[in-house]
C-alpha cells in the first residue's frame, strides 16, 4: 500500500488543468494504485490524481462498494439537476450545498488504455463531476452559488488547516537592503 499525502486547499497544482495522459505503462498503473490506496486510506469516494500532486487527468472512486478509475475523461451531464452537500479531501472537514447534474455518462480509458463507459446517477453522478471538476483545476466551492461560497470562505479561513496548502513565500532581499535604517 502507498499512501500518498492529500495536497489542501491553497496548493497551486489544485487550481492548475491536469495534462491528458499519452503513456498507458507500469507508471500509470502505479498512480492508478496509489490514488486507490491513498482514497481507501483517508477514507474518501474519490480523489484525482492532482491531489496527491500528479497534474494528470486520472481519478478513481468507491462508491456504493464499487470502486472504479477514469483516464482522460469525456462527461455528458443530464439536464435534471440534483442538490446535495458535497465535500471534499482536499478542504478536510467542510461541505456545502452544490448542485450536480443528477445522472452522467462518463467516457475515457481504463489504466490499460481500453476504452471505458461509466453511467452513474446521484452520487457516483457527482463524484465523477466532482473529479473530473479536480481534472480541470476546478475545486466544488467554485460552483457553489454566492451566499454559500462566502460562507465556504469564511470556514476555510477560520479552519485548523488554512494555510497548509499554502506555498512558502519566497522573500527577495536586495543586497543594499538597510533594515529598519531610514535612508
Amino acid at each position: 500500500m502507498t499512501v500518498q499525502a492529500i495536497r489542501i486547499f491553497g496548493d497551486p497544482v489544485l487550481t492548475t488543468p491536469a495534462t491528458a495522459v499519452v503513456d498507458f505503462d507500469k507508471e500509470l498503473r502505479t498512480l492508478v494504485k496509489d490514488l486507490t490506496d491513498t482514497m481507501l486510506d483517508a477514507p474518501g469516494t474519490g480523489l484525482a490524481a492532482p491531489q496527491i500532486g500528479v497534474g494528470l487527468r486520472v481519478f478513481t472512486w468507491h462508491v456504493d462498494g464499487e470502486l472504479g478509475h477514469l483516464i482522460n475523461p469525456g462527461l455528458d451531464l443530464s439536464d435534471e439537476e440534483q442538490d446535495g452537500e458535497e465535500g471534499c479531501l482536499s478542504i478536510p472537514d467542510l461541505a456545502f450545498p452544490c448542485k450536480r447534474a443528477m445522472r452522467v455518462v462518463a467516457k475515457g480509458w481504463n489504466m490499460h488504455g481500453e476504452p471505458v463507459v461509466v453511467e452513474g446517477s446521484e452520487l457516483l453522478a457527482r463524484c465523477i463531476q466532482h473529479e473530473t471538476d479536480h481534472l480541470d483545476g476546478v475545486l466544488f466551492i467554485d460552483r457553489l452559488d454566492r451566499e454559500w461560497r462566502k460562507k465556504a470562505m469564511r470556514a476555510i479561513r477560520l479552519a485548523d488547516w488554512a494555510g497548509q496548502g499554502q506555498p512558502e513565500p519566497v522573500v527577495k532581499v536586495s543586497p543594499h537592503a538597510t533594515f529598519g535604517r531610514a535612508i
